[in-house]
């Protein structure tokens, strides 16, 4: 979508020095941006690259000269890039009016603004609000509740009583809604707990794909809003995950997690039960969180079982020079007669 350097800046808020009729129509990496392609930097060690670009506009924060070029001035440029992105690129659709091989149960509820793509299923008194758009043989159990603007892209699973916000996007392949692992142990065998509870996904989050995010078992899973799950993430019954937080690929929760506002998980970090992660908390990749463990409020942690990311710096020095220790203590003991 073509627009011109003003009303982009006007959009995202930034102050605009230059040709306000420079005409947009993409984005792009400085090497490979044409003439009217947008273009950011965040910092001036990379100024060279956009000023050698053949990008005529560029987001750029205070400070970075770029002599000849369309600037629109930005605090945090690459927050700004995304947003233009979004204005210039727009959304592939994913479906649009029904398919005539779509089925729809007599008691489901679409708004008549809403895609439901080939094949696709929705189940009864399921409810898909204006804008929303439902991909290729995704299947939308009965009772569920999909808001407004949301993007099923194609082979979503959702089962029965997902309850969705608005302007939620969930990624082929993912699974919502199906039974947590929960079994008690007697008479020699696991017997099925009750997995009673629904999902609940506030506005503006994103599921990536592959992952799965199991019911509640007595209580409900719960994702707040701005939540970004990446592909491959799992997702435990009766979870509750935090305000903007957000969650790398292949990390995996086990029931009962809470999980604070704007946490920061790293992929393949793995979550006893009833972890708590208080607001802020940062993990790293493939920390283990060991059951019923809290990590505080802003801090950072690192490593299996996870620590202060201060403290696991100090033992990986060690951990590296372990066989030159081994060496020094062999030596010691030879010595010492093999004592």
């Amino acid at each position: 979508m073509r627009r011109t350097a003003k009303e982009v800046a006007e959009a995202i808020g930034a102050k605009l020095e230059g040709d306000g009729a420079a005409e947009l129509g993409g984005v792009a990496a400085p090497e490979r941006a044409g003439a009217r392609d947008l273009i950011y930097v965040e910092s001036a060690k990379h100024a060279q690259r956009a000023a050698a670009s053949a990008a005529i506009c560029v987001i750029a924060a205070e400070g970075i000269t770029l002599a000849g070029k369309t600037v629109l001035r930005s605090g945090q440029p690459k927050v700004a890039f995304a947003r233009a992105a979004e204005l210039l690129l727009g959304r592939a659709p994913i479906a649009s009016g029904i398919h005539p091989t779509a089925i729809v149960a007599a008691l489901a509820q679409v708004a008549p603004e809403a895609g439901i793509g080939a094949y696709a299923v929705v189940g009864e008194d399921a409810h898909v609000g204006a804008g929303t758009q439902i991909g290729a043989h995704s299947v939308i159990g009965a009772g569920c509740w999909i808001g407004e603007n949301c993007r099923i892209h194609p082979r979503v699973t959702l089962y029965a009583g997902v309850r969705l916000g608005n302007r939620v996007e969930v990624h082929s392949g993912a699974v919502i809604g199906a039974d947590g692992f929960g079994y008690a142990f007697g008479e020699g065998k696991h017997w099925k707990f009750p997995q009673a509870g629904i999902v609940e996904i506030a506005d503006d989050v994103e599921i990536g794909a592959n992952t799965t995010i199991d019911r509640g078992s007595l209580d409900d899973t719960r994702l707040a809003e701005g939540v970004k799950l990446d592909n491959l993430v799992h997702v435990g019954h009766n979870c509750q995950i935090g305000a903007h937080t957000v969650i790398a690929a292949l990390a995996g929760l086990s029931g009962s997690c809470v999980f604070g506002k704007h946490v920061v998980v790293g992929g393949q970090a793995g979550f006893g039960e009833r972890c708590k992660l208080e607001d802020g908390a940062v993990i790293g990749g493939q920390s283990g969180v060991l059951g019923g463990k809290t990590i505080r409020s802003g801090e950072t942690v690192w490593g299996t079982p996870a620590r202060s990311l201060q403290k696991f710096k100090e033992l990986f020095a060690w951990y590296g020079r372990l066989p030159e220790l081994a060496v020094r203590i062999k030596g010691i003991e030879e010595k010492l007669g093999g004592k």
